[in-house]
């Protein structure tokens, strides 16, 4: 059962419920790491390419129309019901796997299946996991508990992946899904104890909020945010900027640096340097967010943001070092990073608390089901007219979400609660 207390605020960073909250993510992350590698690995000894790739792209399918019902689902049942929901059916899901695996081969029919499954699981936890934050602590804090979570996204990159080598190299891919399970697992004595603050009712304001509607069914919950999200003045406006940002940003920065390092010469190596230049400046980032707690002029910084950052994105692809790439690449992560923590700081304090799950699953949606339509877009640009010119558009369209945010003025002004 839910416990809803009313508590005085405090620092997110020095608030138990908070970090209760943190340790919980951060093991569902770690976890999330090892289980990839887990998957990369198992799909790889089953000695066929294709099957390979079926495999690693099979769970895409089900988080891309899954996504927002799961939006749904974290506001009729509350946010917390699903994330623990989810990470039990993960930790379920994984260990069976693993159980499966000392006992036989890994198949490619048997994979595919569980990256299925997964995937669906995955759709329902992010916008729940996303929606949490104004549950656990005041609006005042919200923009630091979004550092402290960039932060601990970043270490758990950092930390999972070798793990998940190691635990693969030590006892198979069964190994490492175990011990993906066994992280699940962990988050889920911290959620249960989370304390769950009591949010305002939604209430009628001039067309900026809204009551929520009562609806008879799940469709009719999922139109009625998407209709809300439309005629909000600053919901609408900062969508059209996440879906830009995105698009320009995830093809360039993941699959272009790839073809990038390939046609310099730099090797994975160079590609090694370049992506820690990016993790270090977005953990900079994160880290200055978390410990200041609240940026002035909340909605102007995050547009301007976007659009510096997106000069870095450009000059990645003029560079001749890998070590100039490297700080360029931190400079993109310092400010992608902001922006980002800025922008779910203000999602989260800007939707009506009956909508939050939805507006969640909506910029959820753009990061991790829209974005990634961009990568053989990416690669066959990359193929026709080379990196310089791809980096560039990239770039222009990453700007533009920066342009068209300061250009509405509610956006512009927006700020973050005090």
């Amino acid at each position: 059962m839910t416990t809803t207390v009313e508590c005085p605020v405090q620092p997110a960073h020095r608030d138990p419920n908070v970090l209760r909250w943190l340790g919980a993510y951060t093991a569902s992350m770690i976890g999330d790491s090892v289980y990839f590698m887990a998957l990369a690995w198992a799909a790889a000894r089953t000695g066929s390419a294709s099957g390979t790739g079926l495999v690693l792209a099979a769970g895409s399918l089900p988080r891309a129309l899954l996504m927002l019902g799961g939006g749904v689902l974290a506001d009729r049942l509350g946010p917390r019901r699903v994330v623990i929901g989810s990470d039990a059916a993960r930790a379920l899901l994984v260990l069976s796997l693993a159980a499966v695996l000392v006992l036989t081969a890994p198949t490619v029919g048997v994979l595919v299946a569980v990256a299925l499954l997964f995937g669906a699981v995955d759709a329902l936890f992010l916008p729940a996991v996303g929606a949490l934050p104004p549950r656990i602590s005041g609006p005042g804090q919200l923009a630091r508990i979004q550092g402290l979570r960039a932060l601990a996204a970043r270490g758990s990159s950092i930390i999972g992946a070798p793990l998940g080598g190691v635990a693969v190299a030590t006892g198979g891919p069964a190994l490492a899904f175990a011990a993906a399970g066994v992280l699940f697992a962990l988050s889920l004595p911290l959620l249960l104890r989370l304390r769950i603050r009591p949010l305002p009712e939604p209430t009628e304001t001039s067309g900026e909020a809204p009551a929520a509607e009562k609806t008879p069914n799940a469709w009719h919950d999922l139109v009625d945010g998407l209709r809300y999200i439309r005629r909000h003045p600053l919901l609408g406006p900062l969508m059209l900027v996440i879906a830009l940002s995105e698009l320009g940003f995830v093809g360039p920065l993941n699959l272009g640096l790839i073809l990038l390092s390939e046609q310099r010469g730099w090797g994975a190596a160079g590609m090694g340097w370049i992506v820690a230049g990016f993790a270090g400046g977005a953990a900079g980032s994160a880290l200055v967010l978390a410990v200041r707690g609240r940026v002035p002029r909340a909605g102007t910084v995050m547009c301007l943001m976007a659009l510096v950052g997106a000069t870095g994105i450009a000059a990645l692809a003029q560079v001749p070092s890998v070590a100039l790439a490297a700080a360029i690449a931190a400079f993109v992560g310092l400010t992608a990073g902001l922006a980002g923590a800025l922008c779910g700081a203000l999602v989260q304090t800007a939707a009506d608390p009956a909508y939050l799950g939805r507006v969640t699953s909506v910029s959820t949606f753009f990061t991790y089901a829209i974005a990634p339509l961009s990568y053989p877009v990416t690669g066959a640009a990359v193929a026709l007219w080379g990196t310089g010119p791809v980096f560039a558009v990239s770039a222009a369209v990453c700007a533009a979400g920066g342009v068209m945010g300061l250009a509405v003025t509610t956006l512009r002004r927006a700020e973050l609660p005090r």
